[in-house]
């Protein structure tokens, strides 16, 4: 005969909870906080941004933007910004070493502050950053500025850069800019007005679209020249200056003079030294 079941005495087998793993979450938050830069990045090499760091953080609101596609904007103006802006971009990966060494020298000597920055920085900066300098903020756009070299090719980073920097307070994008300053789109520029446009870029909220002083007009000139184009303000190729050293933008170190106490580095008459590939005609 069997005995009876002591259910009150036996021991039954209680399944323990699982033995926590804090090193596995914490990866696990770490490589999510990695991967969302470089998600956040790749998904813009297709995607229009909706807007920038640098317009949420703008004094001026609300900004004026409106995104226009590569193939809507002219060719003369996509070579005016190289020229002016960074005539090495499709040469570097996205720091131009020369000219970091050559505005370092320079900074050593004057008080005047000149920055380095190529196209991919400023979008790196004017894209996901905030102004002002800082070891942090440097960091985090040498960070973003390679993300975006490895994964854009170099037309989508000269197309955002067309769509997001800044041509006067609150006013963003060549498509803006064009409408604001000429009454059409930008594929309706002409070269001497996409060169008037992208001469302001160093300073937009010191230097003039609209009624341009001299500075802005040699500047024009000098552009014009580069890209091969005849001058707007019937200056003599020989007689272009040299392009101003670029300008710290906004919030970085000191402040650019006003147009009307701003010169270009080199008299009007002085020849573009071919010496200097930022220099030479494109």
């Amino acid at each position: 005969m069997n005995e009876p079941l002591d259910l009150l005495s036996r021991d039954f087998a209680v399944d323990e909870p699982p033995p926590r793993r804090p090193f596995l979450w914490l990866g696990l938050v770490v490589t999510l906080a990695l991967l969302s830069p470089v998600l956040l990045v790749l998904a813009l090499r297709w995607i229009p941004p909706p807007t920038s760091a640098f317009m949420l953080q703008s004094d001026v609101q609300p900004v004026h933007y409106t995104w226009v596609p590569a193939q809507k904007i002219p060719e003369s103006v996509r070579k005016a910004v190289v020229a002016s802006e960074d005539q090495k971009f499709f040469t570097h990966n996205g720091f131009d070493f020369d000219a970091i060494e050559k505005a370092m020298e320079h900074n050593q000597r004057n008080r005047k502050v000149h920055g380095a920055s190529t196209i991919t920085q400023q979008v790196a900066k004017n894209l996901f950053l905030w102004p002002g300098r800082s070891y942090l903020r440097k960091g985090l756009e040498v960070s973003f500025t390679i993300l975006i070299e490895a994964l854009w090719p170099k037309d989508r980073i000269l197309e955002t850069y067309l769509n997001i920097a800044e041509f006067g307070p609150g006013l963003y994008g060549v498509q803006s800019a064009a409408q604001k300053f000429y009454g059409k789109n930008a594929e309706q520029l002409t070269a001497a007005e996409g060169a008037t446009l992208v001469a302001v870029l160093p300073s937009p909220r010191v230097w003039r679209v609209a009624n341009p002083g001299p500075y802005v007009q040699a500047r024009t000139d000098w552009i014009l020249h580069q890209i091969g184009e005849r001058s707007r303000f019937a200056r003599a190729p020989e007689q272009e200056p040299a392009p101003p050293a670029e300008s710290t933008p906004e919030g970085e170190g000191s402040a650019p003079a006003p147009e009307s106490e701003a010169a270009p580095d080199a008299a009007p008459g002085t020849e573009p030294s071919p010496a200097d590939p930022k220099q030479q005609p494109l």
